[in-house]
């Protein structure tokens, strides 16, 4: 959607651009001992209460918990659709957007994000929303977040092969990244642990990217035991 993709640009592209990334897998074994234990500074609850409170001072170290942690909670799903969906579409489809109609957005966005505090598409939605109230301030706080568990995703692999790529819960996170970069995927397949993303050729020399999506997978395959 045009409107969603203009405050993406806006606010992240140069980020992203001047950053460099050190690489490194999610322990998950790690991650869930110390997400579940109540002393400890990753303990999810309060990481989560944290997150909500658009808390400035979660560094990566936090994100990366934060959402890889996620796999480890009651509400983690392992092919999530937003229970607004067809009430979101709606506006999405929209070629513009009623100024009246901003709140009520808001409102059901989130009710997605109470479902799946990592539902990025519409985290993305609610910051345009509030940067067109007038509301920069919070437009900010939320782009803060979105940019941060997108810089604990990439900060998870370079997505070369399969044993370095990118560690994601969601395969909507995976179309999302594609889309940041303006990466056009000709071909998905799924090798091992990951879903390969073969891309069409362009102003890069990638040939396609990976996407570890082993959590996925485990929670796909416990659903049938």
């Amino acid at each position: 959607m045009r409107f969603t993709l203009i405050i993406l640009t806006f606010f992240f592209v140069g980020q992203i651009q001047a950053q460099e990334f050190k690489f490194e897998a999610p322990n998950y074994k790690k991650i869930k001992k110390a997400t579940s234990k109540k002393s400890s500074e990753f303990y999810y609850p309060n990481l989560l209460d944290r997150f909500e409170s658009y808390d400035t001072s979660l560094n990566n170290d936090d994100y990366r918990h934060l959402y890889y942690g996620y796999l480890f909670q009651d509400g983690f799903e392992a092919y999530w659709s937003s229970p607004v969906d067809k009430q979101l579409n709606t506006y999405y489809r929209s070629q513009s957007i009623n100024e009246e109609d901003y709140d009520t957005i808001i409102s059901l966005i989130n009710v997605s994000l109470a479902d799946f505090p990592f539902d990025l598409r519409n985290m993305n939605f609610k910051a345009f929303l509030y940067h067109k109230k007038g509301d920069d301030a919070m437009a900010n706080n939320i782009m803060r977040q979105y940019n941060a568990i997108i810089d604990a995703m990439l900060s998870s692999g370079d997505g070369k092969t399969c044993e370095s790529g990118i560690h994601v819960i969601s395969v909507s996170h995976e179309y999302l990244l594609l889309s940041i970069f303006e990466l056009q995927m000709t071909q998905q397949s799924l090798i091992g642990d990951c879903d390969y993303m073969e891309l069409a050729p362009g102003n890069h020399t990638v040939k396609g990217i990976y996407f570890n999506v082993s959590k996925i997978l485990e929670a796909q395959s416990s659903l049938f035991k």
